[in-house]
Formats: structure tokens, sequence, C-alpha cells
């Protein structure tokens, strides 16, 4: 779902790049991850710790503006995004922080 709306968020114009970040451990999944999948995915390591400093969990759609600040953090168990309100919802999640900033 998330490869759809990259593909919508590019049409539309915005500067949006979504990619994973898989958790310090988890390490030996990432193949299997990554296959048939057009999003990016990283690994998250010890000297940087981006799920503690971002305080994130499992399935946490974290959303950065244009300095990589936070702005939003977004569970995707919670908000299934099948659901086309969580669907839109996320979409202007990323809208909002694709806007310059004043």
């Amino acid at each position: 779902m998330l490869d759809v709306m990259q593909d919508e968020l590019t049409q539309a114009g915005l500067d949006v790049t979504i990619f994973g970040i898989n958790a310090v451990g988890y390490e030996s999944g990432n193949e299997a991850v990554c296959e048939g999948r057009d999003i990016g995915w990283l690994q998250d390591v010890a000297e940087q710790e981006v799920w503690m400093t971002w305080a994130i969990s499992f399935r946490d759609l974290v959303i950065v503006d244009q300095d990589n600040v936070v702005v939003a953090i977004y569970n995707l168990s919670t908000h299934n995004l099948n659901e086309p309100v969580n669907y839109d919802e996320a979409f202007g999640l990323f809208e909002a922080a694709a806007q310059p900033s004043n």
C-alpha cells in the first residue's frame, strides 16, 4: 500500500520519499522484507538508534519535514491503510510535511 502512496505523492508533485527502517536486532529478515517491493529499506544500527531516538514502535509510520524533524507518527497496525479514511489521513500527513516551512 505504501508503494501506491509513494506513486501518488510523486504524481502530485510532492517531494516525498517513503522508506522503511528496520530495528536493531532484526537484520535477519531484511532480504525477505525487500523482496518484490519498490520502497527503500534501511537498517538501524546501535550507533544511530533511530528507533530509540524517535521513540517508535513496530509498524509506526514516521513523517519528517524538510529538516528531518519528526512531525507525525502514525501507527499502521492501528490505522490500516486499506481503509480509505486512514489512507487519506496518512496521505494528508505527507502532504502537510512536504509543504515549505515559513
